[in-house]
């Protein structure tokens, strides 16, 4: 337990252990794809680059092109793996996720309105925000009523995914051919051409929703428990349960806003970590880790499956995490079957 005033956080080695590994990882990965492409390059001139050392043409290549992708594939998934973590704890679901119950959906749709009326990258992360926020209100408000409840949440928020949905392609249909263009390669969702204010996007979001998340872990906990037995424990449900979600909204919202629509990454890497720890651990760090490495490991995989072409790396997350969203769907009807 680390305590600083009022603030106390408790450790777990072995959550600490998989989050170092995970992260670690991450970085490995990202720096290898910074090393890949079209002009190779050693980790050495990477490096010297980085350091001030290199030439215009690895500059270029390093900073202005690689090195933003890299880090805004880290902190989209970072960001997303956090997300997910704290919707399926609340929720007591392993099926909730930003994507599955519309939150994403409402960023999506909230952002392809800013694209398409040609306003730029600063507005389609007002848009990413507005419009996350909202499907995150709609959904808490209908699935709300008599108890929170999971599995009312998943089923209100494919509803509302469904109708962000429709909204988008909608307003694509009514746009300028090259909006709508520009809209539909965004929906598809990738990190291929990100910049720097991309990474500050991401990156905002971490630093707004990440702190909130991290201190109250315990009372992620605690909610899981359920309302009364929270309350009994000294949980302050008003309070956290709130922040906890406005947090999650932020850090989903502008995880899209930065590369687009990236699916099932905060459905995937919670799963990972529950599966390596303790069931009662929140395992935050390793669900940021994991989701790193998903989101990294993707994108470098778009890159070289199909080289010299390359695959969004939304599709290739969306491929491999239906199989694994099928996976807990049979497995919750066994569960309650077997109940």
């Amino acid at each position: 337990m680390l305590r600083r005033g009022a603030v106390s956080v408790r450790v777990a080695p072995a959550s600490v252990l998989l989050g170092t590994v995970a992260w670690l990882l991450a970085c490995a990965v990202a720096l290898y794809g910074v090393t890949v492409g079209d002009y190779p390059m050693p980790l050495a001139d990477v490096v010297a680059t980085l350091s001030g050392d290199g030439t215009l043409i690895t500059y270029d290549i390093v900073v202005r092109n690689r090195l933003p992708r890299a880090l805004v594939a880290m902190g989209v998934g970072a960001a997303l793996g956090l997300s997910g973590t704290v919707f399926q704890r609340l929720a007591r679901n392993p099926l909730v996720s930003p994507d599955v119950i519309g939150i994403n959906a409402g960023a999506s749709a909230g952002a392809v309105v800013v694209i398409v009326v040609g306003a730029g990258a600063a507005a389609v992360v007002g848009g990413a925000l507005t419009g996350a926020a909202a499907a995150a209100a709609l959904v808490y408000a209908v699935a709300h009523r008599g108890g929170f409840s999971g599995y009312r949440l998943v089923l209100v928020g494919i509803g509302v995914s469904a109708f962000m949905n429709a909204a988008a392609s909608y307003l694509l249909t009514r746009s300028d051919r090259n909006e709508a263009f520009r809209a539909a390669v965004w929906l598809v969702g990738s990190v291929a051409g990100r910049s720097w204010p991309d990474v500050l996007a991401v990156a905002a979001g971490l630093v707004v929703g990440a702190p909130v998340v991290l201190l109250l872990a315990r009372q992620l906990q605690l909610l899981e428990l359920g309302d009364e037995l929270a309350r009994g424990l000294g949980g302050r449900v008003g309070l956290a349960r709130p922040a906890l979600l406005a947090a999650a909204v932020v850090l989903a919202a502008l995880a899209t806003a930065a590369a687009g629509p990236i699916a099932f990454v905060a459905l995937v890497a919670p799963q990972i970590v529950r599966r390596v720890l303790d069931a009662r651990s929140p395992g935050l760090l390793p669900a940021s880790g994991v989701g790193a490495c998903v989101v990294v490991a993707a994108d470098l995989a778009a890159r070289r499956l199909v080289s010299p072409y390359e695959l969004p790396v939304g599709v290739l997350t969306a491929a491999v995490g239906a199989p694994v969203l099928l996976y807990l769907l049979v497995r919750a009807h066994r569960a309650g079957t077997a109940g």
